[in-house]
């Protein structure tokens, strides 16, 4: 399984100078940014600020952290979370 952070996101950015784009906060890597390409945004809709987002496939550019896959947060990922939890 790839290696996932879930992330909170602060502020979508409708026309940026690539395309629209997010940018989401983690608790240890501080801001990670992603495309609402479909090709990284899995889903229909875009998030919002405030939006719990899993990203996936994460590096560190020039200009800081970037994800190049991207969904919104679901109850299986708190299941698992869970789970992890409990196992440790």
């Amino acid at each position: 399984m790839k290696q996932q952070y879930e992330a909170m996101v602060e502020k979508v950015i409708a026309n940026g100078k690539h395309g629209s784009y997010a940018v989401a906060t983690h608790k240890k890597l501080g801001k990670i940014t992603f495309s609402l390409d479909h090709k990284v945004w899995k889903e229909k809709e875009t998030p919002d600020a405030g939006s719990l987002v899993i990203l996936q496939s994460v590096r560190k550019k020039r200009a800081g952290w970037r994800a190049k896959q991207a969904r919104f947060f679901t109850p299986e990922d708190q299941q698992t979370e869970k789970r992890k939890e409990n196992s440790e």
